[in-house]
């Protein structure tokens, strides 16, 4: 018997699967998506807060006709100290077709995929992958791009603690595009050089924005600091905030993009995040169009 199809990552994912996703999500939103996982039940576990993510899987997941069971670790027995495993267990036993699993631990929805006999996606896991939003980043840009190949993507910010960073990382430099990373030296780590030949590391922003096709902003992930990596947010905003003198240096038509939520005026000028060249917004709706093609394709694939 093979085994689930799982999604916990972009490493690992398989060319002809992400063409397949990318595909799906563009058929959704080309037309009704069907009622293709009416009588599934999905579990959706996270263990950090979120508001996008968990609420466009729910969205998505009732698109396709699915029951959703929704557990945050504030709102269960998480909070009392019941360990992943055993909330698992307990929770596949009411008869779960699948699991979307957030949690502040690198790896710990591959722990899951190894305990259960369902389809698991990653939600986001530590500082690992976020695989679902580089899909929809890549599914966003190709709303507005013919192909991803050959675009220059600028990714700007705190790429140390980003789980989105990787997962575009891997995705969008196998796609053939050319990719910027930029951040203060303390938060560019060295290692992502030898992710791909497409990859550069810069410390200058003029540099990475100069030419490029998309701009992707990340946030400062604060909550993941234990130290200080920069003197003051007074100086990160003076080296790399995204505003509209220092856009200029992109191609005029470059989309500007964010995973949110955003911190206007540190990572990024308000009037560069609501500006006719962002794509934010954009970006939150097509997350429940990806997602919507994860779940048809991983739950049907388990039927």
């Amino acid at each position: 018997m093979s085994p689930p199809p799982h999604l916990l990552g972009i490493e690992g994912l398989s060319a002809a699967r992400i063409e397949r996703l990318l595909s799906l999500a563009q058929r959704f939103h080309a037309a009704a998506p069907p009622r293709s996982l009416a009588g599934k039940r999905l579990l959706v576990l996270f263990y950090e807060a979120s508001t996008r993510t968990r609420t466009s899987f729910e969205v998505a997941a009732r698109r396709l006709g699915a029951e959703t069971v929704s557990v945050t670790a504030q709102s269960s027995s998480i909070e009392k100290g019941e360990s992943l495993l055993d909330t698992v267990y307990t929770l596949s036993a009411m008869v779960i077709d699948g699991i979307v699993v957030r949690h502040a631990s690198s790896g710990a929805p591959r722990l899951v995929a190894e305990h259960v006999d369902v389809p698991v996606i990653n939600a986001g896991d530590g500082m690992h992958e976020h695989p679902t939003q580089a899909l929809l980043d890549g599914f966003t840009i190709l709303r507005h791009r013919p192909a991803i190949a050959g675009l220059k993507v600028a990714i700007i910010g705190d790429l140390l603690h980003s789980r989105v960073a990787r997962s575009n990382l891997l995705l969008l430099s196998r796609l053939g595009a050319e990719v910027w990373l930029c951040g203060p030296r303390t938060l560019l780590p060295p290692e992502f050089a030898a992710y791909g030949p497409g990859v550069r590391l810069t410390h200058e922003l003029e540099e990475a924005l100069a030419g490029a096709d998309v701009v992707m902003v990340l946030r400062i992930q604060m909550e993941r600091m234990r130290e200080s990596f920069f003197p003051s947010e007074a100086e990160y905003v003076a080296r790399y905030s995204v505003t509209r003198e220092r856009l200029r240096t992109a191609k005029p038509d470059a989309l500007v993009m964010h995973p949110g939520p955003m911190i206007r005026g540190v990572e990024i000028s308000a009037e560069v995040a609501d500006s006719p060249q962002s794509v934010i917004r954009e970006q939150v709706e097509n997350g429940v169009l990806i997602r919507m093609a994860v779940l048809h394709d991983a739950l049907q694939g388990a039927a």
